[in-house]
């Protein structure tokens, strides 16, 4: 396995497991516009009364009031203090929970029961701690996706590569999460990369419209955990690797 860690160069393209998995990095310094300020001040006005010798003091019109100032919060960003949870987010039956098992275990699962609502995994190991939080991929739990953006440090996206009907709306909804953050690093994870008719890495990137993400760190990872192996396939032992370094990385 090529060692991730050396890909230290921004705009840099380093191919992993001889070509089974491959990480872009992108950067950008652009800071955000600071919006106008608006200001309003009550208007002064003369009036002369006709047909008087003497001139009234000009009355003062009463002072429109200036509008209310509202502050707008930016999402709190990851942090130690907000959270490092690795939001783990695909279609169903993508096979998310069979990875996290992997992780957790250090071994493949045999039979793993699909996640029917929120799945949280916790990974404690000497100085090493990740919390992944697994939601669902049924349509009725795909709003709640959006919600637990904010507390993401990391977005793992899992898509069935062998199921190249589902990527339109695989592409659509991850383009939607994206768009609530610009900067949150993506893992893509091309799994079931074992079965028959599977996509390429270069298929699923294209069939995702992973060129248009964004400015962020982008890894796209084949991965397959496939039961009865002894060990971990190289693609679910990367991924894993990766994920440990961008939480430490934030810490």
């Amino acid at each position: 396995m090529v060692g991730y860690r050396g890909a230290g160069v921004l705009g840099a393209t380093v191919i992993i497991a001889g070509g089974v998995a491959y990480l872009v990095w992108r950067h950008t310094g652009k800071k955000p516009k600071s919006r106008p300020e608006t200001e309003s001040g009550a208007r002064r006005e003369g009036e002369e009364a006709e047909g008087r010798r003497e001139e009234r003091p000009a009355e003062r019109l009463p002072a429109t009031p200036a509008p209310p100032v509202i502050e707008v919060t930016p999402a709190p960003k990851a942090s130690q203090s907000a959270g490092t949870q690795v939001l783990v987010l695909g279609l169903d039956g993508a096979g998310k929970t069979s990875l996290l098992c992997c992780w957790a275990t250090g071994s493949p699962e045999a039979d793993v029961t699909p996640t029917q609502g929120f799945n949280a995994v916790s990974i404690n190991r000497d100085d090493l701690h990740v919390d992944f939080l697994e939601i669902g991929g049924k349509e009725e739990l795909r709003p709640y996706w959006q919600r637990y953006m904010s507390k993401a440090i990391t977005l793992v996206f899992v898509v069935d590569s062998s199921s190249q009907q589902l990527f339109p709306v695989a592409e659509k909804l991850l383009h939607e999460l994206l768009a609530s953050d610009p900067h949150l690093p993506l893992m893509v994870l091309a799994n079931k990369q074992d079965l028959p008719g599977a996509c390429s890495i270069t298929e699923v990137h294209d069939g995702l419209n992973l060129a248009g993400v964004g400015d962020r760190k982008l890894f796209l990872i084949g991965t397959c955990t496939k039961a009865g192996q002894s060990e971990l396939s190289s693609g679910v032992q990367d991924a894993h690797d990766l994920i440990v370094h961008l939480v430490n990385d934030r810490r």
